[in-house]
């Protein structure tokens, strides 16, 4: 036997989704695809598929701590994504212990399901800005999200912009604020805002048919620290994860005769992706 060499290990803090779509499922799975060694630490047990959210079972705040204390204790994470943290106690958990152990965090903040289910409490959210967006790395918030922590609509491609610039302000850490909801019939594009810069990040549009999309979010930020801890630059890391989604997006496989799910891909798709 030859032993590989060594590889960086990537840290997930997310819920469970029961259907393998998105959530911790996902991002093991982009990790995997990015050859990084995936960790993580479950927030959550959803009971769900493409299309609901049938029943979310959270876990006590120590027992979050518990697996990120137990982790850490073995595993030497640099780089970590969270996704679901459902409530103020986990979310204090999770920015203890980040904080603590100075890691890079991906903040992709999992507020509502693309069913409609709610997935983090009132409160949470107060928690969330107040505990963990100032410790970010990045901040992948989409456009309904980011209305929320905004507090203000957004309606149009410069209140995108306006909204990244603002949240950058605030948090101080990088934005990329998912425009998706926003597209000109041609290509689907992102708002960056990086030490205060605005860019744009664009893949062509894709038509996929049902909730193919279903765990996009989580995907993109995974693929963004599974990057990141690869030592990439910032602008090859945004690229590369917008890449990764869009082909998993291309390449969906078929489960049955109505469900297809993003998948990752097989091609490279950098050469599809714009950044300026």
């Amino acid at each position: 036997m030859t032993a590989r060499g060594k590889l960086p290990a990537v840290l997930t803090i997310a819920g469970s989704d029961s259907g393998g779509g998105a959530g911790i499922q996902a991002d093991l799975r982009t990790f995997n695809a990015f050859k990084v060694y995936g960790c993580s630490a479950i927030t959550a047990v959803t009971s769900q598929n493409p299309n609901e959210v049938r029943r979310v079972d959270v876990l006590p705040g120590d027992a979050v701590k518990c697996q990120l204390e137990t982790i850490l204790a073995a595993f030497p994470v640099r780089f970590a994504k969270s996704g679901m943290l459902v409530n103020r106690e986990i979310i204090e958990c999770a920015a203890e212990i980040i904080s603590q152990k100075r890691i890079a965090l991906v903040v992709d903040p999992v507020m509502v399901s693309t069913s409609g289910t709610r997935l983090l409490e009132e409160s949470a959210i107060a928690a969330m800005k107040e505990l963990l967006f100032p410790q970010a790395a990045w901040l992948t918030p989409n456009i309904p999200e980011a209305e929320l922590i905004c507090n203000k609509k957004i309606s149009s491609r410069s209140d995108i912009a306006d909204a990244a610039k603002m949240l950058y302000e605030k948090f101080g850490c990088s934005i990329i604020l998912k425009g998706g909801h926003f597209t000109n019939g041609s290509c689907a594009s992102d708002i960056i805002c990086h030490e205060g810069e605005l860019f744009t990040l664009v893949s062509p549009e894709i038509n996929i048919p049902g909730n193919t999309a279903h765990g996009t979010g989580c995907t993109l930020s995974a693929a963004l620290a599974a990057n990141l801890a690869l030592g990439k630059n910032w602008q090859s890391s945004v690229i590369a994860a917008k890449a990764f989604v869009y082909g998993s997006l291309a390449e969906n496989v078929l489960l049955s005769d109505s469900l297809r799910q993003m998948y990752p891909p097989e091609q490279s798709f950098h050469d599809q992706i714009s950044l300026y």
